[in-house]
């Protein structure tokens, strides 16, 4: 028997994946994390509680499955991607990480494209504060203490897997995000890097996703009682690490995550920007491919304000709707309520509902609500197309895509047959173990990373393709108006 542990890092907790033959997932385990919210707009967590909550969830492995987790072969990690992790010359962080959510270099985006006028080109995206760049100029700005005594700079899951195998490593995808590679050219841009008075020595060396970043040390090997010291591979961002455990590698394979946040995510065979249109463009977990996405910062999120000021559960709500709408609601609704990412790249972007009546209720609210999101995920597909890309179709997946009413729109608002896999885990974690496997064995990404099953297929409905054409373009009229009248 050889198995394979998935580590995927994330914001809210830690997960662990053990993974055995036949790709069948033995044994999940987690540990919870904090974060800290010092003031409005910041978000920072404590590096250290990543290696902890790490530990507590491979113990409860170990304690649950200890023979199958001696066989472990092969480690992956997935990991919030953006997080600046600063750490001295001794590897200890010097401050809490700032997270990706973090707004507080909106200021520095605009400095950092001033003084490098290259940078869209190069890191083929716009400077958002979510990147990990504008933090550093940042702290060099507001903390020159902590700026000079840093040594490196690593990314949540790095910072783990320093403590997992010694070495400052990371992999193409959540390099990325940093807006320090040349995404074209997957490597370190030095001409990035000045821009916030840092050098290459302050960076990780680069690994692909699927392929080798050391070996577990001694100590944790035997610590949890694996037989031989398992590979660790390089591993990916959390968005690229999902995609591997869906299979989406290889070109055109997309899909769309209705979560909290909400992504619509492609596979390219070449490095694809598009920054008039805020896509992100980035290296994909698996060798010389790249991926693009559109990001919008309120999907499921939207459904939850509502149910929260209705007081009533979100899914009292979707199922209160006819699962195969006849019509678009009479109200549009705006999902900008923390702002918008994809297309707008606007920080002040603020949610609207329009057309309300006398006659107005919750259904009808509630449809609004589904479809602004579709809508959001519309201006995605758009601006994805403007970049060259087109999907034929998509895997939905996310906790939204459970509501057959949001399914039955997006496809008709998308105009795209969705498909709904089988039922499993098929997140970062899973994707993790898989790059672990990879790592280990060898094996062909393009030939092993193949999709789950599909249980069914949304088809758009066509006469509602009609009417969600005609309501979309009423939708995108109402973003300027209303960052008009904000102004």
């Amino acid at each position: 028997m050889t198995t394979y542990l998935g580590l995927d890092i994330g914001t809210s907790s830690v997960k662990a994946v053990l993974v055995g033959d036949g790709e069948k997932i033995i044994a999940t385990a987690s540990a919870s994390l904090e974060v800290s919210r010092p003031h409005a707009g910041w978000s920072e967590q404590d590096g250290d509680s990543w290696i902890t909550a790490t530990e507590s969830a491979i113990d409860q492995l170990k304690a649950s499955h200890p023979k199958e987790l001696s066989a472990v072969a092969g480690i992956g990690l997935s990991g919030q991607m953006h997080g600046a992790t600063l750490l001295d010359k001794s590897d200890k962080p010097l401050r809490p990480a700032i997270l990706w959510n973090d707004v507080r270099s909106a200021a520095e985006c605009a400095e950092l494209e001033a003084r490098c006028p290259d940078l869209r080109a190069i890191a083929g995206n716009i400077a958002m504060p979510g990147f990990t760049a504008p933090k550093l100029a940042w702290v060099k700005k507001h903390e020159p203490e902590i700026f000079a005594k840093t040594a490196k700079v690593l990314l949540p899951k790095d910072y783990v897997r320093l403590w997992l195998t010694g070495d400052y490593v990371s992999d193409m995808s959540d390099a990325a995000g940093t807006l320090w590679l040349d995404v074209g050219k997957r490597a370190w841009s030095p001409e990035l890097l000045a821009a916030t008075d840092l050098s290459l020595d302050h960076m990780p060396r680069l690994v692909e996703g699927t392929e080798s970043s050391g070996n577990l040390r001694a100590e944790l090997t035997a610590r949890w009682g694996i037989a031989k010291a398992p590979v660790v591979a390089g591993g990916g961002g959390d968005n690229a690490a999902s995609a591997v455990g869906m299979g989406a590698v290889k070109p055109g394979a997309a899909f769309a995550s209705l979560g909290t946040s909400g992504v619509l995510f492609v596979s390219n065979a070449s490095f694809s920007p598009n920054t008039e249109g805020a896509v992100h463009a980035f290296c994909h977990a698996v060798p010389n491919t790249w991926h693009q996405m559109g990001v919008i910062l309120s999907a499921t999120d939207s459904l939850q304000w509502l149910s929260h000021l209705l007081e009533t559960p979100a899914p009292e709500l979707t199922r209160g709707l006819d699962p195969k709408p006849a019509k678009p609601s009479p109200v549009t609704f705006l999902p900008y309520l923390s702002g918008e990412r994809t297309p707008h790249n606007d920080a002040a972007a603020r949610g609207v509902f329009v057309g309300l009546s006398h006659t107005t209720g919750r259904a009808e609210l509630t449809q609004a609500v589904l479809e602004g999101v579709a809508f959001a995920f519309r201006d995605c597909l758009r601006v994805l197309n403007d970049a060259g890309t087109d999907i034929d179709r998509a895997f939905a997946v996310g906790g939204g895509s459970r509501s057959e009413a949001w399914l039955q729109i997006m496809a008709a608002v998308l105009d795209r047959p969705l498909d709904i896999t089988a039922e499993g885990d098929y997140g970062g974690g899973f994707g993790a173990a898989r790059m672990g496997r990879i790592a280990a064995t060898g094996d062909d990404p393009f030939e092993t990373l193949t999709p789950p099953p599909v249980a069914r297929t949304v088809e758009p409905h066509k006469a509602l393709v009609a009417a969600y054409a005609d309501r979309y373009a009423k939708y995108r009229a109402l973003y300027p108006a209303v960052r008009d009248a904000l102004a």
